[in-house]
């Protein structure tokens, strides 16, 4: 598949990201707590992508993207049948003759939108290195939304920690901590029916603006090409814990044997129709067995490494496209070095490495812990490995969780 690649512009790692407080500064006062507004957090070059190649990416099979237009009195287009403040969405992929009428169209204002840019941009990846001082299992996504004057998805909450990343043109940011979150009835997009805001911010290229969840936001472009960068913080909701972790246990646990009633006593033919206390007595001693291995710390531990490091439901990795022995691969990897897929996930713990919903056991530990921290393998580091270092990385490499560095 070929991605479309922006020219690297490094991010200094010294970067005021967050003005003039410190990470734990950050974290204390604002947090989950309140918004914060930073101007010129990022440099005027920091967009992971062209606007040329978000809109390429819009047309991509493997992108996730959407496409919001809204309709309303200010479009001033008397043959548009649509009614005021209408919404519309559609779902990509979205070809270049798409975007050219979408260009043509002056009777709605429209928004695209891309979930997970950091699958196919390295650039991405190296914004995303920026808000490190937050763990990787916190991390959902780098989207974009790439927006006409008068774009955007109206007034709405989301379920996550956000951080707005102005690229490209202005956007106009209105807050509100109002606690009536109703939405309007029979609309395609959750927008809030009585968003009444409390504060308004222009944000230029380079300005950034933090939303705890549940924070009422409005975001209107006030300029053609405004592109705006969400990098989205998630925490799995505990709903969504149990059934995955019920889902695991479905799949992993085996439990041999049958319900028994060996010693059972004879049963009142009036009543034959009752619940059986005796049977389910031994029902519950079964399950009981059964689930108490399941609640130990390593269960947890090892059910909580491959749950967050699992890869987006839609993503499938295929083998390489070159075929390439044991040794060729070394060979290679030494000459090149190594860099995680795009797509990946990698975590660990103290003795374990997850990859992509998988508990791997790979040694010598602090290699791949450094991999999952750097994403990359230095080709100086690989000089130096074993060869049972090689086989774990063959093995993965095969499966197109990691690829040569490009």
């Amino acid at each position: 598949m070929n991605t479309p690649h922006a020219t690297s512009v490094p991010l200094s790692s010294t970067l005021t990201l967050l003005g003039n407080i410190s990470a734990q500064q950050f974290l204390d006062e604002y947090w989950q707590k309140k918004p914060l507004l930073i101007r010129n957090a990022l440099p005027k070059n920091f967009a992971p992508l062209t606007n040329k190649e978000i809109l390429t990416l819009a047309g991509y099979d493997e992108a996730e993207s959407r496409l919001v237009l809204l309709y309303n009195d200010k479009t001033n287009d008397k043959t548009n049948d649509k009614t005021d403040d209408e919404w519309t969405i559609d779902h990509g992929p979205f070809t270049a003759a798409d975007i050219r009428e979408l260009k043509k169209n002056k009777a709605a204002a429209w928004t695209v939108l891309i979930q997970d840019t950091q699958h196919f941009s390295f650039e991405a990846h190296a914004l995303l290195a920026l808000f490190n001082f937050l763990p990787q299992t916190r991390v959902d996504d780098l989207m974009v939304s790439y927006a006409v004057k008068g774009g955007g998805v109206g007034p709405h909450v989301d379920s996550y920690d956000v951080f707005l990343c102005q690229g490209s043109g202005q956007r106009r940011w209105q807050i509100s901590a109002q606690q009536d979150l109703s939405l309007k009835p029979n609309m395609p997009l959750k927008i809030l029916n009585n968003f009444q805001p409390d504060s308004e911010w222009l944000l230029d290229e380079g300005d950034m603006l933090y939303l705890p969840p549940a924070y009422a936001h409005h975001g209107i472009a006030e300029t053609n090409d405004c592109v705006t960068w969400s990098v989205g913080f998630r925490a799995p909701s505990h709903q969504e814990l149990l059934e995955a972790w019920l889902d695991d246990l479905r799949d992993t646990l085996q439990i041999v044997g049958r319900a028994q009633d060996k010693n059972r006593t004879a049963t009142n033919q009036t009543n034959h129709a009752a619940i059986d206390a005796e049977l389910r007595a031994n029902i519950q001693q079964v399950l009981t067995t059964a689930m108490t291995p399941q609640l130990s710390d390593a269960a947890f531990k090892s059910f909580t490494g491959r749950y967050l490091s699992q890869a987006k439901s839609h993503v499938t990795f295929d083998a390489p496209d070159e075929k390439l022995s044991l040794a060729q691969f070394t060979k290679r990897a030494i000459k090149d070095g190594l860099t995680l897929d795009l797509r990946s996930r990698m975590l660990y713990d103290d003795d374990s490495i997850y990859i992509n919903g998988e508990r791997l056991q790979l040694k010598p530990h602090a290699l791949f812990v450094q991999f999952a921290n750097m994403r990359q393998l230095d080709k100086t580091i690989l000089k130096s490995a074993s060869s049972k270092v090689f086989e774990s990385l063959y093995a993965q490499w095969a499966r197109g969780y990691w690829q040569f560095t490009i």
